[in-house]
């Protein structure tokens, strides 16, 4: 058993010369069997302006795919699945555009020098930009592909076509496997401006439903994420976490510790960082149980009450900006009939299902790291930056973890990891978090406020519309400063976060989606007592709650229906198309007493994916339990690449915002986090989920869009929207009480 500290120079000295680790991810075998064959159609060309998607950053085609001599290809993307399916959709436009079956194609996901370095995995950008690249380059892979074969095989390139891994003449007497045309080698070409695509005529696999292959194995309870992950003579550590956000370590009682400890290995105590090391993990679950009696830590009060919160956040907030509408003046006056409202969300977790998990061994040259991060390159950087590091002597892997749409603590769990792996090195260490720790320390989705006032004329609609909305940052999320990892603010020295993050995402979809003459919204940024980061949607989630439940109470002030009102202030006919749909869904639906059907929509982003969406709800008014009976869901995210992975982002997103708005709140005392667990952080349970019925319209002609956050917005204000039409009470704050 020994203790350490380490210092900088300690920490220079173990790097030497670069080196690499490459991990195999075994190949799945597809879960759909191709189509009937389909001739080969001349592909039409696409001029752009410019690289679409990843492609931006890397344009190379041998960073998106590698041909093997066993005739597979694989695909390489710098982003991660977090149960997206951006696995099996990028699989499916690779082997559409190599014209290969999908058990032909295997895709690598998220390893730092070995795929691109596409940022984080955030935004509902993942078809946007990663599947994006990947069908150019397969694209223009093929192309060149063809072209090769035409030399090798002395015939004209208008002659050849792909077939299943193979360039064959049109009878099928001439032919070359794509291992054979490259003979070893790799396509070193960029992917050119003028690309050309498989005519969407001849598609086999975009736009199906086709399963995703990991969901089996979570069904069958087989090894699929970190948490399964074993390395020989790998050892097992545990952080103990301060007591708040400034608590100082004041003392410890480390020969007391020793003498009642078992299978400890290394103490790590770098300022109020305290780590251990042992053989089990049942030992060091035993061994931070036992930290907390040894230690003593100090317990400022650092929360404002409770209760005070909404108030809170708008005392300590900046002087506002504008974020639209620079230069508007309206005069309410003007108007014919004014309506003021204030709405508020709480902080609100990521709520993983799972603890964090993260993996790391020094081997003296690399530190290697296994993580959940969703951006492992930006993490690395951070990782590099706290512990001093080079960059390139740091090796990322992706692994699946417990997937939460956000920043979760996922890098911190790495980055624990890799000051421990630093400290005793030559062993794979494993750090788990504890669900209390998941729940106090994660960064939580920021509290908002949202002040709204809008004028009708004399027509009833919209003459001018004002917002001001009071919120933290809204993606902290690891990069190269050290302190976007929680870790680096409790070594000596403590690092101190100072970027303030990414603030935009506080007003996003704040200017509703809908046509006013004159609008403007101003945003009040605030440094809030709980850390936050990035969480599914952002700011659009309050932001869609407040704007979607002022139009109804707009529209009931008109006297008129409030999706009929919508459509009046729509000219985006795409977004007329859901809610034209939505309305379509619900026309014969009946309601019963203390039941009423409640309607939403957004743009996510306002230039994003469409969705529109009724809840149908039973209050019982006894009691203010809120009953989801039923939802309808339209959803338009232009191209679909796999159906069956937009309907159940779509689900997935109800089903948490539902949470958000019936259940979830962080709790929290003058000098804690007291939301630690199930029980006293509340969420939505699967028996009161409600049943979904999700439209999705297809439309090929236009850019595939991301629907991992589409979903999200229009959840609370439907909700509340149909609790007014079942007992006639408006909701003003998250979570819903009655």
């Amino acid at each position: 058993m020994s203790d350490s500290t380490l210092s900088s120079s300690s920490r220079r000295n173990f790097l030497k010369t670069f080196g690499s680790l490459t991990i195999a991810i075994p190949f799945l075998p597809a879960c759909f069997e191709s189509e009937e064959k389909l001739p080969y159609l001349p592909p039409v060309s696409v001029n752009l302006e410019e690289l679409p998607g990843s492609l931006r950053r890397t344009p190379h085609i041998q960073s998106w795919l590698k041909v093997l001599a066993d005739g597979r290809v694989q695909i390489f993307s710098g982003k991660v699945e977090l149960g997206q399916g951006i696995r099996i959709a990028i699989k499916q436009v690779a082997a559409e555009e190599l014209y290969m079956d999908l058990n032909q194609v295997e895709v690598i996901l998220a390893e730092t020098g070995v795929t691109p370095n596409e940022g984080y995995t955030a935004g509902s950008g993942s078809i946007k930009g990663s599947a994006t690249a990947v069908r150019y380059a397969a694209a223009a892979a093929r192309e060149k592909l063809i072209e090769l074969a035409a030399q090798k095989l002395g015939v004209l390139a208008d002659e050849l076509q792909p077939d299943h891994g193979f360039i064959a003449t049109a009878d099928g007497a001439k032919k070359l496997s794509f291992a054979e045309i490259l003979d070893g080698k790799q396509i070193e070409d960029e992917v050119p401006l003028t690309a050309k695509l498989k005519p969407k005529s001849a598609y086999q696999y975009v736009g199906k439903a086709i399963s995703r292959e990991d969901v089996p194995k979570m069904v069958q309870g087989k090894p699929l994420y970190i948490h399964d992950l074993r390395f020989p003579e790998m050892v097992h550590a545990r952080v103990l976490r301060p007591f708040n956000y400034q608590s100082e370590l004041i003392d410890f009682d480390t020969a007391g510790f020793k003498g009642e400890a078992e299978g400890i290995m290394h103490i790590v105590r770098i300022g109020n960082f305290l780590g251990v090391i042992t053989q089990t993990e049942y030992q060091a679950e035993k061994a931070v149980e036992l930290l907390v009696r040894y230690t003593q830590w100090s317990e400022p009060k650092i929360f404002p009450p409770q209760d005070q919160l909404a108030d809170h956040i708008k005392q300590i907030a900046s002087q506002p900006e504008i974020a639209h509408g620079e230069g508007v003046n309206f005069n309410s006056q003007s108007a014919n009939q004014v309506l003021n409202a204030t709405y508020f969300k709480p902080y609100t977790m990521h709520g993983a299902m799972g603890p964090a998990c993260g993996i790391a061994m020094f081997d003296g040259e690399i530190l290697h790291i296994w993580s959940h991060s969703q951006g492992i390159y930006p993490m690395r950087e951070g990782i590099a930056s706290m512990l001093e590091l080079e960059v390139d002597k740091i090796h990322v892997i992706s692994s699946p973890g417990p997937g939460a749409y956000g920043h979760t603590v996922a890098d911190d769990a790495a980055a624990d990891a890799a000051i421990l792996a630093m400290a005793f090195p030559g062993r794979h260490i494993r750090v788990r978090w504890s669900r209390q720790d998941e729940h106090r320390w994660e960064p939580y989705g920021s509290a908002m406020r949202m002040t709204l006032e809008a004028g009708l004329d004399e027509n009833g609609k919209i003459k001018y519309w004002s917002s001001d909305i009071w919120t933290d940052s809204h993606s902290t999320r690891p990069n190269k400063e050290a302190a976007t990892l929680l870790p680096a603010r409790y070594l000596n020295p403590p690092v101190s976060l100072k970027s303030r993050g990414y603030l935009a995402g506080g007003h996003r979809n704040g200017d509703p989606y809908y046509v006013i003459p004159e609008m403007q919204i101003r945003a009040h940024y605030f440094d809030g007592p709980l850390r936050v980061s990035s969480l599914r949607s952002l700011g659009s989630f309050g932001n869609i709650f407040a704007i979607e439940s002022f139009m109804d109470e707009l529209a009931e002030k008109a006297g008129k229906d409030p999706i009929e009102f919508r459509i009046e202030h729509s000219s985006d006919q795409r977004a007329i198309d859901v809610i034209r749909k939505v309305q379509t869904m619900i026309k014969n639906e009946e309601t019963g007493p203390e039941e009423g059907i409640g309607f939403a929509f957004s743009r996510y982003k306002n230039y994003d994916s469409y969705c529109a969406m009724a809840m149908k709800v039973k209050v019982d008014s006894s009691t203010g339990k809120v009953k989801l009976l039923k939802c309808w869901t339209a959803v338009d995210v232009g191209e679909v690449i796999n159906l069956d992975g937009i309907k159940n982002q779509v689900e997935g997103g109800i089903v948490q915002a539902a949470a958000w708005t019936l259940a979830e709140e962080v709790k929290f005392s003058e000098t804690e986090i007291t939301s630690v667990d199930w029980v006293s952080y509340d969420i939505l349970r699967y028996k009161d989920t409600p049943e979904i019925e999700v439209a999705v319209t297809d439309r090929p002609e236009e850019p595939a869009m991301g629907g991992g956050e589409v979903s999200t917005p229009p959840v609370a204000a439907a909700i509340c929207n149909a609790i007014y039409r079942a007992i006639g009470k408006r909701v003003y704050e998250l979570p819903v009480r009655i």
